[in-house]
């Protein structure tokens, strides 16, 4: 029995998951005035656009994820032939429709699979679960890293689908935008009034960087550090510390709005590689996705992992 894994676009992974063959992504359109792109995960393509003068428009982008029925005809014009079982994981449903939209599509896909498979000389039943991260950006790849490696492992995919919900709720994920008046641009033109503008101006005047924490879908500022730099410092040693104490999973999510070598760049990361090395954590860096940028503006950190305590910073 072959097994996949579907996620949407803002997942953040390194690219060999998703040129295993394994891990498949459902794009999303944005749209910046007359510019159309897609994010399928294009390192090439996010990186030109950050160099582009179209990202100086970025937090009034319009996202826009695949509908139900074109989760319905990707389905059946492909992953009901490739695959046996698929599991589709998707950021938290608090933020995207995403959830829904592959969740509806899932009832029609399972009531017309099996024409489509019997053409191709496959007469197996086909299985598929819709699974709610309840996470963002880096922290979307926690679970997505643990089943992927359970079913390499061989194990069955009942005992995946219980592991990575396991996980999913005790996934932690944190992001740390540098300009608090880009994200409240962005939050407004998605009807968001989360972030004030009151906020926003003493936040930028001190310059205030609070550290954004989700987990099962609740979104919530956990600290308020001067200084973006020293923001991102106190994020990876807090991190580092949780690593030593022990995690729930194996990985560690890392993703940066540019180019990796600036990430490498900040305070705390070389202690915070150091304590994954020593604790045999599996640092999983990556280009964050373009619609995680064009949410927490160009430069923004993501991190994720899963622990069954509660974190210091929660």
């Amino acid at each position: 029995m072959r097994t996949g894994f579907l996620v949407d676009a803002t997942c953040d992974l390194p690219d060999r998951y998703f040129s295993s063959g394994d891990v498949m992504v459902m794009p999303i359109t944005v749209r910046i005035g007359e510019h159309i792109t897609t994010d399928q995960r294009n390192d090439e393509v996010t990186l030109n656009f950050l160099d582009s003068q179209i990202a100086a428009e970025a937090s009034a982008a319009e996202t826009r994820p695949l509908t139900v029925d074109q989760i319905h005809d990707l389905f059946l014009k492909r992953l009901v032939v490739d695959y046996d079982y698929v599991f589709c994981l998707t950021v938290t449903r608090e933020r995207s429709p995403i959830y829904e939209h592959a969740t509806q599509a899932s009832f029609s896909i399972l009531n017309e699979y099996r024409p489509v498979r019997e053409a191709a000389g496959k007469n197996s039943p086909f299985s598929l679960r819709v699974l709610d991260t309840g996470s963002l950006f880096a922290g979307q790849g926690v679970p997505v890293a643990a089943g992927v490696a359970m079913n390499a492992s061989s194990d069955n995919a009942p005992m995946i689908r219980a592991k990575m919900e396991q996980i999913a709720r005790s996934t932690h994920a944190y992001a740390i935008a540098p300009d608090l008046y880009y994200l409240r641009s962005r939050a407004r033109a998605k009807g968001d009034r989360s972030v004030g503008l009151v906020s926003a101006m003493l936040g930028s005047a001190l310059d205030i960087k609070p550290i954004l924490h989700c987990n099962q879908g609740v979104t919530k500022p956990v600290a308020k550090v001067r200084g973006f730099e020293p923001a991102i410092e106190k994020l990876f040693t807090e991190t580092a510390n949780e690593v030593d104490r022990g995690l729930a999973a194996p990985y560690l999510t890392l993703s940066y709005g540019g180019p990796l070598e600036k990430l490498h760049a900040f305070p705390g990361y070389d202690n915070l590689m150091l304590a994954c090395r020593n604790n045999g954590v599996e640092l999983l860096e990556s280009l964050m996705s373009l619609t995680g940028i064009i949410n927490l503006g160009p430069g923004a950190v993501s991190l994720g992992f899963a622990s069954d305590r509660k974190p210091a910073l929660s």
